[in-house]
């Protein structure tokens, strides 16, 4: 019996050395394959509201699903959790009165109120959606339900209607009688006691009001706040784009075994949303809308005008204001001011304005404008307040994104941090005498977590830990849940006291022995000048053994404005392997965070305005340079791959840098910019009608006659985003000019971002030959 107990024990202990295969050579089957091979991090971390527990999600072993886990902070142990006690860690938004003594949150539609003693009484009980608003200073709750304002006294649950919103137009008139019809009317009503007893129950009390309707026609209503006071509704109508053509997307591969069209947005030049906002004064039962036309510099036009002299004077004779989306009015905590932010259509400007509820005048307290485009960390949002006096915002006029308030008594400004490194995120601590900041002020590819007092002065570091630190600050502000990665270790959570130099403890393991197994490379981070002296920072992957051709390729991460030069672990983590697997196989790999990639403030995410493929190219060219220069390899042997703008820069690189790129793979691909969406491409190239040089200059359809090396396309036939027409038609374009060197992957089932480890796998054994059969023979 002994004998057969060693045997199972044997047995059940002996797979755990050899339950994994080693990783060792690399190959793209192995890293493409379900990202579930790797482990998976732990994500959505929340606290309890007694900021004792903390919660997340985490997928361990073979569990499709993610399961929610419970962090105890006493003993710093995690187990499964319980529904029930999950539940635990669903905080409600909730909104406080003045004092906090009391708070109100929505669930399932319906208000609850939490009171001074932490019970919790449930207000309402309806089928219509209640949405709480704020407390005014009388402590009664203003809540909205359907289009409608109402106030509650919570003393003694007495409701008032404060707006009277209603859907469509107004009713017409009836059709005016004529004499001998009026005659009629006015004999019968006096004849009968009927009417004139239906007239008497119709007639209301004099001391009854009711709101007159204001009709929304065709809009549609949104950003409403409150005045403390209860005195004032602000409010906005939002009135849908007219005319625009949606585009049409085919899915081939569809269980009806029939084409399935999606359809999908517009295109860049579309017509936009329009907006009006409203000032309402609740007892006077009048609307005052704010005008555009009074804000300042309303009829400014755009520098890029200067390249279209016709153009521009029939613009400066129209004199026209231009349209502008309005944010959501903002009171000071005592009601007396009122402060809304406004962004111009064309992206230039972005005001912040003083309301006179009074009369709906606006005065200027603060404008940002660029040539180019308004955005960047935290830029552009509506302000937030720190007393009866003091709002606090983010502003890029330093050249970066930094912290700033603003003291309505004395009309100052005031910046709060400063230097060449950006605020990335700010919140008000729970006692209103600090900030807490996440920033990149010791280096643009780390980030760490500070406090900063309101009237600023040192910025404390909380965390040290090298790489990513994404911060979920307990309730009590005790405790800093950490989700933090370095370069070649993915994301885990940490536990540490809300202190400076406290240290942080590991809590979660998740990453696979077998992704262990391999040695993840820390790539070289390297810094050098472009060509127009601007500091660009890199990684790159040194070849283990560099091939005899020496070659080199170029990764180029997407999304234009986005950083992956980085000490944490990347997004794009299959081209971080991808790239270790071309470092073992004799190549050496550069990763720029080129011209217009975040975290290094205005100029450099601005150096792409009205020419994509221009700046953010030479980078690229440049970096290869470097790579020339510091690690030896061949220039005649260069490759470059990417994905989506990646895609689009190898695409500019083969045809505008023939003699650098001998081969490129480009990815889900924008070629044209005409036909990819407003939101972004307006940005950064204003509209293809208004400024065609942009356009052209811009866009790879134009260049495909200089094409000589060899060029590999691969894309989703049901991709929404930089869709399949994309790509179509730079094809015909390369018919048309008789190319050979090309080729096109197509992939029936994948949007943008693909899914299946297939196609996965698919396109990048094909980049991967591509670089074995170009750059090394």
């Amino acid at each position: 019996m002994r004998k057969i107990n060693l045997l199972i024990s044997f047995l059940c202990i002996a797979p755990i050395g050899t339950s994994f295969a080693q990783l060792s050579p690399l190959t793209v089957e192995k890293i493409m394959r379900d990202p579930k091979w790797m482990g998976t991090s732990p994500s959505n971390y929340r606290w309890s509201a007694d900021s004792k527990s903390l919660f997340f999600d985490w997928t361990l072993d073979s569990n499709d699903q993610p399961l929610v886990y419970q962090l105890d902070i006493n003993t710093k142990k995690y187990k499964l959790s319980t529904d029930s006690i999950a539940r635990l860690a669903e905080n409600p938004d909730y909104i406080f009165n003045n004092d906090k003594s009391l708070a109100v949150y929505e669930r399932e539609g319906d208000l609850y109120l939490k009171n001074k003693q932490n019970k919790i009484i449930r207000l309402t009980e309806t089928v219509e959606r209640e949405n709480p608003l704020s407390f005014l200073i009388n402590n009664e709750l203003v809540f909205q339900r359907n289009e409608n304002l109402y106030s509650l006294d919570l003393n003694n649950n007495s409701l008032r209607q404060l707006t009277n919103f209603q859907k469509g137009s107004a009713p017409k008139d009836p059709a005016k009688l004529s004499q001998q019809d009026e005659w009629l009317k006015k004999d019968q009503e006096e004849l009968f006691e009927v009417f004139k007893e239906e007239d008497r129950k119709k007639e209301k009390p004099k001391n009854e009001k009711k709101n007159k309707a204001i009709y929304l026609e065709d809009a549609f209503l949104g950003g409403v706040s409150v005045s403390p006071d209860g005195k004032y509704v602000s409010y906005r109508l939002i009135y849908p784009a007219k005319g625009n053509r949606n585009t049409i997307v085919p899915d081939f591969i569809t269980r009806s075994g029939y084409v399935e069209d999606l359809n999908m947005r517009t295109k860049v030049g579309n017509a936009l949303m329009q907006f009006k906002s409203y000032i309402y004064h609740v007892h006077a039962d009048t609307a005052l809308e704010l005008k555009a036309a009074t804000i300042p510099g309303i009829k400014d036009l755009p520098a890029y005008l200067s390249d279209y002299p016709e153009r521009l004077e029939e613009k400066k004779k129209e004199n026209k204001d231009r349209n502008v989306n309005w944010g959501i009015a903002s009171w000071s905590p005592d009601g007396k001011t009122s402060v809304i932010t406004v962004k111009s259509q064309d992206n230039k400007d972005f005001w912040i304005l003083k309301i006179n509820p009074e009369d709906a005048s606006l005065v200027q307290l603060d404008r940002q404008h660029d040539d180019a485009w308004i955005s960047g960390p935290g830029i552009g949002r509506d302000v937030k307040w720190l007393d009866d006096q003091t709002f606090y915002f983010q502003s890029e006029a330093s050249g970066y994104s930094h912290l700033y308030t603003y003291n309505i008594r004395d009309n100052s400004k005031k910046q709060l941090t400063e230097g060449n490194w950006e605020v990335q995120s700010v919140q008000l601590a729970k006692d209103g005498k600090n900030f807490y900041i996440s920033g990149n002020k010791e280096h643009p590819g780390i980030t760490h977590f500070y406090s900063l007092p309101v009237k600023g002065g040192n910025l404390q570091q909380i965390t040290s830990m090298k790489g990513g630190n994404e911060v979920t600050l307990s309730p009590d502000e005790q405790w800093l849940a950490i989700n933090h990665s370095t370069m070649n270790t993915p994301w885990e959570l940490y536990l540490q006291n809300n202190k400076a130099n406290a240290k942080a403890n590991q809590i979660t393991e998740s990453v696979s022995e077998e992704f262990k197994s391999y040695d993840w490379r820390e790539p070289d981070m390297i810094k050098f000048q472009n060509r127009h002296g601007d500091d660009v920072y890199a990684r790159v992957y040194p070849a283990k053994n560099p091939h005899p051709n020496k070659p080199a390729v170029v990764f180029v991460h997407g999304a234009g404005y986005l950083q992956n030069v980085h000490y944490w672990w990347s997004q794009y983590f299959r081209e971080y392997m991808f790239n270790n697997m071309l470092a073992d196989n004799g190549y050496t790999v550069i990763d720029i965070d080129y011209t217009a990639s975040s975290g290094y403030g205005r100029n450099h995410r601005t150096g792409i305005y009205r020419h994509m493929g221009g700046k953010d190219l030479t980078d690229q060219v440049d970096g290869v340079k470097y790579l020339v220069d510091h690690y030896g390899v061949n220039p005649a042997n260069v490759g470059i791959y990417g994905g989506s703008y990646g895609g689009f820069i190898t695409l500019m690189g083969l045809f505008t840098e023939p003699d650098v790129f001998k081969s490129g793979a480009a990815l889900r691909s924008v070629t044209d910019w005409a036909h990819y969406n407003h939101g972004y491409t307006a940005n950064i190239l204003n509209t293809p009608v208004e400024d065609p040089i942009a356009f052209k200059r811009s866009s790879p359809i134009y260049f495909a006659d200089k094409l000589k090396g060899n060029l590999l396309m691969l894309h989703g036939m049901v991709d929404v985003n930089v869709q399949f027409q994309d790509i179509v038609r730079l094809n015909q374009r390369l018919i048309e000019l008789g190319k050979e060197n090309w080729e096109l992957a197509v992939y029936p089932v994948e949007d943008h971002g693909f899914v299946q480890p297939s196609s996965w796998t698919d396109e990048y054994k094909r980049i991967f030959k591509l670089f074995e059969n170009t750059l090394k023979k």
